[in-house]
């Protein structure tokens, strides 16, 4: 048994819960991360389980937010946004209220994929997805730059994706 510490999705923070993980359990996860359109009966077949049980154990892994959603990966290029653009942002004052503010705007902004906290020079790392150089150019003199509380930005341009994963490594 291996045991795994999740966080609950509620918005209010909640101790993180302990869930014990058998191999059956670690299975369903590692193959649904690879292909989660995968019908029930095929990953019942998969990990040795019938197919009422296999679709108990993802229910439970899902109650438990283990699995949090079952998505498609799109192709950025195909989509015209294969510009990819890692963002540092450095807020004008660090309170609870500037950082709060900043985190609902930059909810709005559709081109950014991802949003951090982080430590050092800058408060958040954001990561977005552009058609190309021009339109993020457009972005961050239209958008960006209007985050509330932003001082300063540092934008780095991907020049080659070496690697990008989805899956997390799962023992």
């Amino acid at each position: 048994m291996c045991a795994t510490t999740v966080q609950s999705r509620s918005t209010k923070p909640m101790p993180p819960i302990a869930v014990d993980l058998d191999r059956v359990d670690r299975a369903i996860l590692r193959a649904l991360e690879i292909d989660a359109s995968v019908s029930n009966v095929k990953l019942a077949d998969k990990v040795n389980l019938s197919p009422p049980a296999c679709l108990r154990r993802v229910e439970r892994l899902k109650a438990l937010g283990l699995i949090r959603r079952i998505v498609a990966l799109l192709d950025p290029r195909a989509l015209d946004a294969g510009t990819l653009v890692f963002i540092g942002v450095v807020l004008d004052r660090s309170t609870p209220e500037s950082f709060a503010e900043f985190e609902k705007a930059v909810q709005k902004v559709p081109q950014c994929l991802e949003c951090h906290v982080v430590t050092g020079e800058v408060d958040y790392f954001m990561l977005v997805r552009a058609k190309d150089n021009e339109t993020y150019n457009r972005l961050h003199a239209e958008q960006l730059l209007y985050l509330p509380g932003v001082r300063q930005i540092r934008t780095f341009m991907v020049l080659k994706e070496v690697l990008s994963r989805t899956a997390l490594s799962i023992a």
